[in-house]
Protein backbone atom coordinates (compact mmCIF):
# COMPACT_ATOMS: atom_id res chain seq x y z
CA UNK A 1 0.00 0.00 0.00
CA UNK A 2 1.27 3.64 -0.75
CA UNK A 3 -0.19 6.56 0.20
CA UNK A 4 -0.64 10.14 -2.42
CA UNK A 5 -0.53 12.60 1.17
CA UNK A 6 2.37 11.15 2.59
CA UNK A 7 2.72 14.39 4.48
CA UNK A 8 -1.09 13.79 6.35
CA UNK A 9 0.93 10.92 8.03
CA UNK A 10 2.30 13.00 10.65
CA UNK A 11 -1.05 13.79 11.67
CA UNK A 12 -0.33 10.10 13.20
CA UNK A 13 1.50 11.71 15.88
CA UNK A 14 -1.47 12.87 17.96
CA UNK A 15 -2.90 9.58 19.05
CA UNK A 16 -0.02 8.83 21.30
CA UNK A 17 -0.92 12.23 22.71
CA UNK A 18 -4.77 11.29 22.57
CA UNK A 19 -3.71 8.22 24.82
CA UNK A 20 -1.36 9.49 27.66
CA UNK A 21 -4.68 12.40 27.52
CA UNK A 22 -6.60 9.62 28.36
CA UNK A 23 -4.72 8.27 30.94
CA UNK A 24 -4.25 11.56 32.71
CA UNK A 25 -7.86 11.91 32.53
CA UNK A 26 -8.34 8.61 34.72
CA UNK A 27 -5.35 9.78 37.06
CA UNK A 28 -7.49 12.89 37.62
CA UNK A 29 -10.62 11.26 38.16
CA UNK A 30 -8.84 8.61 40.89
CA UNK A 31 -7.69 11.18 42.87
CA UNK A 32 -11.16 12.89 42.97
CA UNK A 33 -12.54 9.72 44.57
CA UNK A 34 -9.62 9.36 47.28
CA UNK A 35 -11.54 12.83 48.89
CA UNK A 36 -14.10 11.09 50.37
CA UNK A 37 -14.14 9.94 53.92
CA UNK A 38 -14.74 6.73 53.31
CA UNK A 39 -13.88 5.04 49.52
CA UNK A 40 -16.02 2.10 50.80
CA UNK A 41 -18.95 4.20 51.25
CA UNK A 42 -18.39 5.30 47.71
CA UNK A 43 -18.30 1.79 46.26
CA UNK A 44 -21.92 1.22 48.08
CA UNK A 45 -23.16 4.11 46.60
CA UNK A 46 -22.23 3.20 43.20
CA UNK A 47 -22.60 -0.35 43.06
CA UNK A 48 -20.48 -3.05 41.47
CA UNK A 49 -18.17 -1.27 38.78
CA UNK A 50 -18.21 -0.87 34.46
CA UNK A 51 -14.87 -2.14 34.46
CA UNK A 52 -13.00 -3.17 31.47
CA UNK A 53 -16.03 -1.89 29.57
CA UNK A 54 -15.62 1.87 30.68
CA UNK A 55 -12.17 1.51 28.09
CA UNK A 56 -13.99 0.15 25.28
CA UNK A 57 -15.62 3.15 23.87
CA UNK A 58 -12.68 5.01 24.23
CA UNK A 59 -10.41 2.76 22.36
CA UNK A 60 -13.18 2.52 19.55
CA UNK A 61 -12.62 5.96 19.08
CA UNK A 62 -9.17 6.15 19.05
CA UNK A 63 -9.16 3.57 16.72
CA UNK A 64 -11.60 5.24 14.41
CA UNK A 65 -9.53 8.75 14.79
CA UNK A 66 -6.60 6.24 13.71
CA UNK A 67 -8.38 5.13 10.44
CA UNK A 68 -9.87 8.41 9.10
CA UNK A 69 -6.09 10.10 9.66
CA UNK A 70 -4.87 7.03 6.95
CA UNK A 71 -7.81 7.64 5.24
CA UNK A 72 -6.68 11.76 5.07
CA UNK A 73 -3.39 10.54 3.26
CA UNK A 74 -5.03 9.04 0.71
CA UNK A 75 -4.11 5.27 0.29
CA UNK A 76 -3.53 3.47 -2.80
CA UNK A 77 -3.64 -0.19 -2.93
CA UNK A 78 -3.16 -2.76 -6.27
CA UNK A 79 -6.76 -4.49 -6.17
CA UNK A 80 -8.85 -6.94 -9.36
CA UNK A 81 -11.62 -4.79 -9.93
CA UNK A 82 -13.99 -5.22 -12.98
CA UNK A 83 -12.69 -4.21 -15.84
CA UNK A 84 -14.10 -1.23 -18.20
CA UNK A 85 -13.09 -2.62 -21.76
CA UNK A 86 -16.55 -2.14 -23.22
CA UNK A 87 -15.18 -3.10 -26.67
CA UNK A 88 -13.00 -6.05 -27.77
CA UNK A 89 -12.05 -6.85 -31.60
CA UNK A 90 -11.03 -10.27 -32.82
CA UNK A 91 -8.79 -9.80 -35.67
CA UNK A 92 -8.70 -13.62 -37.33
CA UNK A 93 -6.29 -14.62 -40.15
CA UNK A 94 -8.16 -16.32 -42.76
CA UNK A 95 -5.27 -16.31 -45.10
CA UNK A 96 -4.50 -19.55 -47.07
CA UNK A 97 -2.35 -20.85 -44.59
CA UNK A 98 -4.81 -21.72 -41.72
CA UNK A 99 -6.19 -24.98 -43.66
CA UNK A 100 -3.32 -26.52 -42.39
CA UNK A 101 -3.27 -29.60 -40.62
CA UNK A 102 -0.65 -28.83 -37.49
CA UNK A 103 -3.08 -27.87 -35.61
CA UNK A 104 -6.37 -30.15 -35.75
CA UNK A 105 -8.42 -30.59 -37.28
CA UNK A 106 -6.85 -27.58 -39.27
CA UNK A 107 -5.98 -24.08 -37.91
CA UNK A 108 -8.97 -22.28 -38.99
CA UNK A 109 -11.61 -24.71 -37.91
CA UNK A 110 -9.76 -24.51 -34.16
CA UNK A 111 -9.04 -21.03 -34.26
CA UNK A 112 -12.86 -20.75 -34.96
CA UNK A 113 -13.70 -22.57 -31.79
CA UNK A 114 -11.82 -21.29 -29.63
CA UNK A 115 -13.21 -17.86 -30.38
CA UNK A 116 -16.55 -18.71 -30.20
CA UNK A 117 -15.85 -20.16 -26.96
CA UNK A 118 -14.18 -17.23 -25.97
CA UNK A 119 -17.53 -15.43 -26.94
CA UNK A 120 -19.42 -17.32 -25.32
CA UNK A 121 -17.88 -16.77 -22.08
CA UNK A 122 -17.76 -12.26 -22.14
CA UNK A 123 -19.97 -10.75 -20.00
CA UNK A 124 -23.07 -9.43 -22.15
CA UNK A 125 -22.31 -5.86 -21.04
CA UNK A 126 -19.44 -6.22 -23.72
CA UNK A 127 -19.32 -5.25 -27.32
CA UNK A 128 -17.87 -7.62 -30.13
CA UNK A 129 -16.51 -6.88 -33.00
CA UNK A 130 -15.28 -9.31 -35.57
CA UNK A 131 -12.39 -8.51 -38.46
CA UNK A 132 -10.94 -11.18 -41.15
CA UNK A 133 -7.35 -10.05 -42.76
CA UNK A 134 -5.73 -12.14 -45.84
CA UNK A 135 -4.23 -10.27 -48.54
CA UNK A 136 -7.23 -7.80 -47.49
CA UNK A 137 -9.03 -7.07 -44.63
CA UNK A 138 -12.82 -6.39 -44.02
CA UNK A 139 -15.52 -5.60 -40.75
CA UNK A 140 -17.33 -9.25 -40.89
CA UNK A 141 -19.14 -7.55 -37.91
CA UNK A 142 -19.43 -4.28 -36.47
CA UNK A 143 -19.14 -4.40 -32.99
CA UNK A 144 -22.51 -5.54 -31.02
CA UNK A 145 -23.88 -6.98 -27.95
CA UNK A 146 -25.45 -10.13 -30.18
CA UNK A 147 -23.13 -13.49 -29.45
CA UNK A 148 -25.39 -14.87 -31.78
CA UNK A 149 -24.25 -12.64 -34.65
CA UNK A 150 -20.94 -12.56 -33.80
CA UNK A 151 -20.54 -16.63 -33.81
CA UNK A 152 -22.73 -16.22 -37.08
CA UNK A 153 -19.89 -13.95 -38.43
CA UNK A 154 -16.96 -16.41 -37.10
CA UNK A 155 -18.40 -19.24 -38.75
CA UNK A 156 -18.79 -17.33 -42.24
CA UNK A 157 -14.79 -16.82 -42.94
CA UNK A 158 -13.45 -17.91 -46.47
CA UNK A 159 -9.80 -18.33 -47.02
CA UNK A 160 -8.07 -16.02 -49.42
CA UNK A 161 -4.50 -15.34 -50.20
CA UNK A 162 -1.99 -13.26 -48.65
CA UNK A 163 -1.12 -11.88 -44.81
CA UNK A 164 -1.75 -8.46 -43.97
CA UNK A 165 -1.14 -8.42 -40.35
CA UNK A 166 -0.63 -4.88 -40.50
CA UNK A 167 -4.24 -4.26 -42.34
CA UNK A 168 -6.04 -6.09 -39.97
CA UNK A 169 -4.79 -4.24 -37.04
CA UNK A 170 -5.36 -0.76 -38.87
CA UNK A 171 -8.51 -1.41 -39.71
CA UNK A 172 -9.92 -2.90 -36.01
CA UNK A 173 -8.52 0.75 -34.99
CA UNK A 174 -10.80 2.23 -37.37
CA UNK A 175 -13.89 0.62 -36.69
CA UNK A 176 -12.83 1.57 -33.16
CA UNK A 177 -12.45 5.39 -34.12
CA UNK A 178 -14.70 5.69 -37.10
CA UNK A 179 -14.38 9.73 -35.65
CA UNK A 180 -10.65 9.35 -36.62
CA UNK A 181 -10.97 9.57 -40.35
CA UNK A 182 -8.32 6.93 -40.78
CA UNK A 183 -7.10 6.07 -44.05
CA UNK A 184 -8.46 2.47 -45.21
CA UNK A 185 -7.86 2.89 -48.96
CA UNK A 186 -4.91 0.06 -49.05
CA UNK A 187 -6.36 -1.91 -46.37
CA UNK A 188 -10.10 -3.09 -47.84
CA UNK A 189 -9.09 -2.90 -51.46
CA UNK A 190 -11.86 -0.40 -51.97
CA UNK A 191 -11.47 3.32 -52.43
CA UNK A 192 -12.69 5.87 -50.20
CA UNK A 193 -15.82 7.97 -50.68
CA UNK A 194 -15.25 11.97 -50.96
CA UNK A 195 -15.72 13.72 -47.67
CA UNK A 196 -19.44 14.92 -47.21
CA UNK A 197 -19.84 18.77 -46.59
CA UNK A 198 -19.44 18.44 -42.67
CA UNK A 199 -16.86 15.56 -42.40
CA UNK A 200 -13.83 18.08 -42.18
CA UNK A 201 -15.85 20.09 -39.24
CA UNK A 202 -17.35 17.10 -37.49
CA UNK A 203 -13.34 15.20 -37.33
CA UNK A 204 -11.53 15.32 -34.49
CA UNK A 205 -7.87 16.48 -33.59
CA UNK A 206 -5.79 13.29 -33.33
CA UNK A 207 -4.06 13.54 -29.87
CA UNK A 208 -1.05 10.78 -28.76
CA UNK A 209 -1.97 9.32 -25.58
CA UNK A 210 0.23 6.78 -23.15
CA UNK A 211 0.04 3.41 -24.96
CA UNK A 212 -2.18 1.05 -22.41
CA UNK A 213 -4.12 3.79 -21.47
CA UNK A 214 -7.27 3.04 -22.95
CA UNK A 215 -9.36 0.78 -20.71
CA UNK A 216 -12.44 1.38 -23.53
CA UNK A 217 -11.95 -1.60 -25.97
CA UNK A 218 -9.03 -4.17 -26.75
CA UNK A 219 -7.99 -6.26 -30.15
CA UNK A 220 -6.93 -9.63 -30.14
CA UNK A 221 -5.01 -10.70 -32.98
CA UNK A 222 -4.71 -13.97 -33.98
CA UNK A 223 -2.10 -15.07 -37.04
CA UNK A 224 -0.59 -18.08 -38.05
CA UNK A 225 2.20 -16.86 -40.30
CA UNK A 226 3.98 -13.68 -41.74
CA UNK A 227 3.00 -10.71 -43.36
CA UNK A 228 3.16 -10.90 -47.56
CA UNK A 229 1.26 -7.82 -48.14
CA UNK A 230 -0.18 -4.58 -46.44
CA UNK A 231 1.58 -1.93 -44.07
CA UNK A 232 4.18 -2.76 -42.06
CA UNK A 233 2.88 -4.19 -38.85
CA UNK A 234 4.63 -2.09 -36.45
CA UNK A 235 3.60 0.82 -38.30
CA UNK A 236 -0.08 -0.37 -37.01
CA UNK A 237 1.10 -1.02 -33.63
CA UNK A 238 2.59 2.22 -33.45
CA UNK A 239 -1.03 3.82 -34.29
CA UNK A 240 -2.40 1.94 -31.71
CA UNK A 241 -0.24 2.66 -29.00
CA UNK A 242 -0.75 6.09 -29.73
CA UNK A 243 -4.21 5.93 -29.23
CA UNK A 244 -3.90 3.68 -26.17
CA UNK A 245 -5.38 0.19 -27.24
CA UNK A 246 -4.14 -2.94 -26.02
CA UNK A 247 -3.17 -5.44 -29.06
CA UNK A 248 -3.39 -8.78 -27.61
CA UNK A 249 -1.40 -11.17 -30.35
CA UNK A 250 -2.09 -15.15 -30.57
CA UNK A 251 0.25 -17.25 -32.64
CA UNK A 252 -1.06 -20.42 -33.58
CA UNK A 253 0.85 -23.37 -35.20
CA UNK A 254 3.83 -25.50 -34.57
CA UNK A 255 7.34 -23.61 -34.94
CA UNK A 256 8.61 -25.75 -37.49
CA UNK A 257 5.79 -24.52 -39.88
CA UNK A 258 4.16 -26.59 -42.47
CA UNK A 259 4.10 -26.85 -46.28
CA UNK A 260 0.59 -26.38 -47.51
CA UNK A 261 -0.84 -26.20 -51.25
CA UNK A 262 -3.57 -23.34 -51.62
CA UNK A 263 -5.29 -22.94 -55.02
CA UNK A 264 -2.23 -24.56 -57.13
CA UNK A 265 0.58 -22.99 -54.72
CA UNK A 266 2.55 -24.78 -52.16
CA UNK A 267 4.33 -22.95 -49.40
CA UNK A 268 6.44 -23.72 -45.97
CA UNK A 269 4.12 -21.22 -43.53
CA UNK A 270 6.02 -20.36 -40.42
CA UNK A 271 4.81 -18.06 -37.38
CA UNK A 272 6.43 -14.89 -36.99
CA UNK A 273 6.65 -14.98 -33.22
CA UNK A 274 9.13 -11.53 -33.28
CA UNK A 275 6.74 -9.58 -34.32
CA UNK A 276 3.67 -10.72 -32.72
CA UNK A 277 5.35 -10.55 -29.25
CA UNK A 278 7.01 -6.85 -30.40
CA UNK A 279 3.62 -6.00 -31.31
CA UNK A 280 2.01 -7.23 -27.61
CA UNK A 281 5.00 -5.64 -26.66
CA UNK A 282 5.00 -2.22 -27.94
CA UNK A 283 0.73 -1.93 -27.12
CA UNK A 284 1.67 -2.97 -23.65
CA UNK A 285 -0.02 -6.08 -24.11
CA UNK A 286 0.84 -9.64 -24.12
CA UNK A 287 1.70 -12.05 -26.76
CA UNK A 288 0.45 -15.89 -26.32
CA UNK A 289 1.60 -18.71 -28.18
CA UNK A 290 -0.95 -22.00 -29.22
CA UNK A 291 0.38 -25.06 -30.48
CA UNK A 292 -2.50 -27.27 -30.14
CA UNK A 293 -6.06 -27.03 -30.47
CA UNK A 294 -6.55 -27.45 -26.53
CA UNK A 295 -3.87 -24.66 -26.07
CA UNK A 296 -5.52 -22.30 -28.32
CA UNK A 297 -8.88 -22.66 -26.15
CA UNK A 298 -6.54 -22.56 -22.82
CA UNK A 299 -5.49 -19.23 -24.04
CA UNK A 300 -8.38 -18.07 -24.74
CA UNK A 301 -9.78 -18.64 -21.24
CA UNK A 302 -6.73 -16.90 -20.26
CA UNK A 303 -7.69 -13.43 -22.20
CA UNK A 304 -11.04 -13.74 -21.31
CA UNK A 305 -10.46 -13.57 -17.39
CA UNK A 306 -7.98 -11.09 -18.45
CA UNK A 307 -10.25 -8.95 -19.98
CA UNK A 308 -13.17 -9.48 -17.66
CA UNK A 309 -10.90 -9.01 -14.34
CA UNK A 310 -7.94 -6.68 -14.19
CA UNK A 311 -5.47 -5.71 -11.41
CA UNK A 312 -4.69 -1.91 -10.88
CA UNK A 313 -3.56 0.55 -8.26
CA UNK A 314 -6.37 1.71 -6.79
CA UNK A 315 -7.42 4.54 -4.85
CA UNK A 316 -9.25 3.21 -1.25
CA UNK A 317 -9.74 6.26 0.89
CA UNK A 318 -13.65 5.60 0.86
CA UNK A 319 -13.19 2.53 2.33
CA UNK A 320 -10.90 3.43 4.97
CA UNK A 321 -13.38 6.53 5.70
CA UNK A 322 -15.80 3.85 5.80
CA UNK A 323 -14.13 1.89 8.30
CA UNK A 324 -13.46 4.93 10.41
CA UNK A 325 -16.96 6.19 10.85
CA UNK A 326 -18.05 2.53 11.52
CA UNK A 327 -15.43 2.42 14.56
CA UNK A 328 -17.27 5.82 16.02
CA UNK A 329 -20.65 5.04 15.90
CA UNK A 330 -19.81 1.48 17.47
CA UNK A 331 -18.15 2.57 20.33
CA UNK A 332 -20.68 5.42 20.80
CA UNK A 333 -23.66 2.99 20.38
CA UNK A 334 -21.54 0.94 23.29
CA UNK A 335 -21.49 3.88 25.48
CA UNK A 336 -25.09 4.96 24.92
CA UNK A 337 -26.04 0.91 25.60
CA UNK A 338 -23.70 0.32 28.81
CA UNK A 339 -23.72 3.93 30.42
CA UNK A 340 -26.75 5.64 28.87
CA UNK A 341 -24.48 8.65 27.68
CA UNK A 342 -21.73 9.37 25.02
CA UNK A 343 -18.94 9.11 27.05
Amino acid sequence: MSFQWTEMLWLLLLLPALVALYLWLLHRRKKSAVRFASVALVKQAMGTGPGWRRHVPPLLLLLAIGVLLLASARPMAVLKLPSQQETIILAMDVSGSMRAADVQPNRLVAAQEAAKAFVAGLPRSVRIGVVSFAGTAAVVQAPTFSREDVVAAIDRFQLQRGTAIGSGIVLSLATLFPEDGIDLSQITGARNMPPGPGDKKDKKEFKPVEPGSYSSAAVILLTDGQRTTGPDPMEAAKMAAERGVRIYTVGIGTKAGEIIGFEGWSMRVRLDEETLKNIATFTRANYFYAGTAEDLKQVYQGLSSRLVVETKETEVSALFAAAGALLALLGAGLSVWWFGRVM
